[in-house]
Order: C-alpha cells, then sequence, then structure tokens
C-alpha cells in the first residue's frame, strides 16, 4: 500500500504532503489543534478527500506506536 503522505524535495521543499496535492500534512495538525473540525479543514482544501485525511491520520498514528514500541 502507497503512503497518503509523501515528502518530495521539489514541493514545498520537502515538507510531508497528502499524495497527490500540495497541502501539507502538518496543515490538517494545525487545525485540530486549533479546535477546528476535519470537516473544516476539507472545506479549506478540497482537494484533499475525507477518505485519504482519515488515512493520514491512521498512518501517523501507527508510525508512532510503533516508535513507541
Amino acid at each position: 500500500m502507497n503512503s497518503v503522505i509523501v515528502k518530495n524535495p521539489a514541493i514545498l521543499s520537502g515538507e510531508p504532503i497528502f499524495r497527490g496535492t500540495r497541502v501539507p500534512f502538518k496543515a490538517l495538525i494545525d487545525y485540530l489543534e486549533g479546535g477546528d473540525t476535519l470537516d473544516h479543514f476539507l472545506e479549506q482544501y478540497p482537494t484533499v478527500s475525507r477518505e485519504i485525511a482519515i488515512a493520514a491520520i491512521e498512518e501517523a498514528r501507527s508510525s508512532l506506536i510503533s516508535q513507541i514500541e
């Protein structure tokens, strides 16, 4: 399975982005940390689908858990 979060040095200086977009994954985290909803994020970034956003959160969660274990 391909990751939905990718890094490309030619796009946003290699910042992790949602695959197929120029939207930084950090933007989603910033929205959620600020108390905004996933729906509000998706309204602001229509190139990111709900499925991709949820998959990205799951990938980040799995990556963090595997580093702790």
